[in-house]
């Protein structure tokens, strides 16, 4: 057997022992009904590789059972069938954390911090999301988004007065709630890609060590971050 077909099967049998882990250690159940047991779970992402890994089993058979010798293999598997099946492993068994990944210094701000220093800030270091506090407890989030929504409300009513508006006013709209989630410093990339799919309104997801809001935040993750991420992949 050459050298594919050995580190395709070895992936194939690793994959095959975790889906028998997650039914359960299930007697007489094949992979391919496993993987269909298995993407109907909820929040399972095996649906992103189910119809690779039912042709991945057509490949396993025709390699292990049309065997004609032990050293003559009708189906051998090609570089990009073994390299896939070491991806669906990586992204099945041992997921990429959103920690480290996404770890970054994150300022956090007073509730009672004016409007007029928020912009101040927006102009001179390009900051788009303000984390709002009060007394240590989590109170929102403000983003470049929200305050140009908010500009363009008062615009409406006449000049802007700025003079004495503090983040506390930024918070009040219906907008609030919606454009933020906290995940745990173990959530998978995977998972928080589903999020941003999933809620639209979403506009970053805050880490800390166990998903607390008002936990030390470890990191920040906007939708263009990802992007970037799978731009560099």
């Amino acid at each position: 057997m050459g050298e594919r077909a050995e580190e395709f099967l070895s992936s194939f049998n690793r994959i095959e022992k975790w889906f028998r882990e997650q039914l359960n250690n299930p007697t007489n159940m094949g992979f391919s009904e496993m993987v269909r047991r298995l993407s109907r779970k909820k929040d399972s992402h095996i649906p992103l590789f189910q119809d690779d890994l039912l042709q991945m089993a057509q490949l396993r058979n025709a390699i292990v059972h049309e065997q004609i010798s032990t050293d003559f293999v009708i189906a051998e598997p090609n570089e990009w069938a073994v390299n896939r099946m070491r991806e669906i492993e990586q992204a099945l068994i041992s997921p990429e954390k959103v920690f480290p990944k996404f770890a970054k210094k994150v300022t956090g701000f007073d509730i009672n911090i004016s409007i007029k220093d928020i912009l101040a800030i927006v102009a001179r270091k390009q900051y788009s999301q303000f984390p709002i506090y009060d007394a240590g407890i989590f109170k929102g989030l403000i983003t470049v988004r929200g305050l140009g929504i908010w500009l363009a409300v008062e615009s409406s009513k006449g000049d802007i007065q700025l003079e004495g508006r503090k983040a506390a006013e930024l918070l009040v709209s219906n907008y609030k709630g919606s454009n933020y989630q906290f995940v745990g410093k173990e959530a998978t990339v995977f998972q928080v890609e589903e999020m941003f799919v999933t809620q639209v309104r979403l506009e970053a997801i805050l880490i800390t060590k166990d998903g607390n809001p008002n936990g030390s935040l470890l990191g920040i993750i906007r939708p263009r971050d990802l992007y970037n991420n799978l731009e560099k992949e």
